[in-house]
């Protein structure tokens, strides 16, 4: 049963996302595991979906679709280092096509994590089995909204006979179905606290929820927003209910970095729903956070690659620990904690570079006598004497140093401080309430980030306090948008000419898989 159970699923898959046959098979061969008798267990197969959000969101296919198409980030092309047929260029640049691989990967990812929920609900899963299943079908839907603008799902029918093409919801129906399903699935979904952030729990979908009616106006309009001052006023209500539930609070001043620690599960008080990594239990990709930024010569040494921008940094006042400090923390074995060199470990590289063995400066590759001085100044195509140096580093997550190979650091999703600052955004686009309780919920977080307090706040004085607090965690795309500031020019990118940005295209080898999938316009 076993055998030909794989050889339907991936056909299945195949027909639906356009992987190769090759890729699936390994990854339900790895991944898929059957109780006694040939009978399949849901609670594997659950866990077998959870495993499924790691490749696109862990700072890989959903993160750069999120992140390097703004302001936040770049994976500028070194040399003859990250060119990659331009694929990343174009995504920063907003001059990408359907032909894009980090689309149709992300595509095919997102898909995946969508059948595989279902497919949990096909065998017999307990009340909350059943719950958490249809939080990550509603999670990963959402996500198809915001990036695609359309939604393809298998349901019925189609998931006993592959012939049958996979539904494309549009996104009034998608939200209407999202917010059925999380309605549904709270009752038995567990409480839930930092310690088990993991697991999909009532604050984790209520947290979703909230993402749901404050890019609703966007997902349907995204040139002209409307915020229904009822979906604003449910945003509040959902945010006062996580903060009624007492599980969560504002890290304590120093303690920011505690959200992304390789033992966050233990530290945090704000992550409400993480993506589980243990080494040698399941999980992995949270090394790309480091290596994407890391030189050659750091400790340890990374694939010198993605940066910032100086105007994205400069939203960081000097105080703001947000903004980079040493940070202090058990699995961190280098001579750096051990004999107390304290040279900042977490947040943005910028400047000389220091040698955590030795505490020495260190230098470049190439040339070999060039300080490792990471510049302001970078661009989209980066060559000569900046060619390893150019570009502010920013790494959240403190690399986990005690653990050999995968490290444990739980990739943080929702946390409560982005609760607050939707809870404010949606006071400010109409919600009951107050211009002095949103700056009380805004200096709140900003108090304990070293931050000078604001003296009034506005819709943009928002945004960029979202650009502070949760830089690097793949929101920046979804609120440029819902802000109407994606098609703007910024650092090594001009003003959008044309709208069809505001929604990616449908890969190009979905549509012949596919016949529901109608290419998005201008594409």
């Amino acid at each position: 049963m076993k055998s030909k159970y794989l050889i339907y699923t991936t056909i299945l898959g195949v027909l639906i996302f356009g992987a190769s046959c090759t890729k699936l098979n390994e990854e339900f061969r790895g991944e898929l595991e059957e109780g006694s008798g040939g009978i399949v267990d849901p609670a594997a197969l659950l866990t077998s979906t959870y495993s499924s959000f790691n490749t696109p969101y862990q700072q890989e296919q959903r993160w750069v679709l999120q992140e390097i198409s703004t302001d936040a980030a770049m994976a500028p092309t070194r040399g003859g280092d990250w060119d990659d047929n331009g694929m990343h260029r174009s995504i920063h640049l907003h001059t990408w096509n359907a032909d894009n691989g980090y689309m149709n990967n992300t595509f095919v990812s997102l898909g995946t994590l969508v059948f595989n929920a279902t497919n949990v609900l096909r065998f017999n899963p307990s009340p909350q089995q059943e719950a958490e299943a249809r939080f990550i079908r509603a999670m990963a839907l959402f996500d198809f909204i915001d990036l695609f603008g359309v939604a393809p799902i298998r349901e019925g029918a189609s998931l006993e006979d592959y012939k049958i093409a996979p539904k494309v919801m549009q996104p009034a129906e998608a939200i209407d179905f999202i917010i059925q399903e999380l309605t549904a699935a709270m009752p038995s979904l567990p409480q839930g606290d930092t310690k088990s952030a993991y697991v999909a729990s009532k604050n984790a979908a209520r947290a979703l929820l909230m993402k749901v009616y404050l890019n609703k106006g966007a997902f349907i309009n995204r040139q002209s927003p409307e915020f229904d001052v009822a979906d604003m006023n449910r945003v509040v209500t959902l945010a006062k209910e996580i903060t009624a539930s007492g599980k969560y609070s504002i890290s304590p001043a120093g303690k920011y970095f505690d959200n992304f620690a390789p033992d966050n599960d233990v530290k945090s008080t704000e992550n409400i729903f993480t993506l589980f990594n243990q080494n040698g239990v399941r999980g992995g990709n949270v090394d790309r956070t480091w290596n994407t930024i890391a030189h050659y010569n750091m400790t340890p040494g990374g694939w010198n690659g993605w940066c910032t921008l100086s105007d994205y940094y400069d939203k960081f006042g000097a105080t703001d620990e947000r903004r980079g400090i040493y940070y202090d923390y058990p699995a961190d074995t280098t001579s750096n904690r051990k004999k107390g060199y304290h040279r900042q470990n977490v947040g943005f590289f910028a400047g000389q570079q220091y040698d955590w063995k030795t505490n020495q400066p260190l230098m470049a590759r190439n040339p070999s006598n060039a300080p490792l001085v990471f510049t302001r100044e970078v661009s989209i195509r980066t060559s000569g004497a900046t060619l390893e140096t150019a570009g502010i580093r920013p790494m959240k997550y403190a690399f986990d140093y005690a653990s050999n190979g995968q490290r444990n650091n739980d990739w943080v999703v929702y946390r409560y401080s982005d609760v607050l600052l939707m809870q404010a955004e949606a006071i400010l686009r109409g919600a009951t309430g107050t211009p002095a309780e949103v700056l009380l919920l805004v200096n709140g977080i900003r108090a304990k980030r070293g931050a000078v307090s604001l003296g009034s706040v506005n819709l943009d004085a928002l945004l960029d306090e979202r650009a502070r607090e949760l830089y690097w965690e793949g929101w920046r795309r979804q609120d440029l948008i819902r802000f109407g500031k994606f098609l703007q020019a910024w650092q090594e990118k001009a003003a959008d000419p044309d709208p069809k940005t505001l929604v990616y295209p449908i890969p190009s080898q979905q549509i012949p898989v596919n016949p529901n999938l109608k290419q998005n316009p201008g594409y």
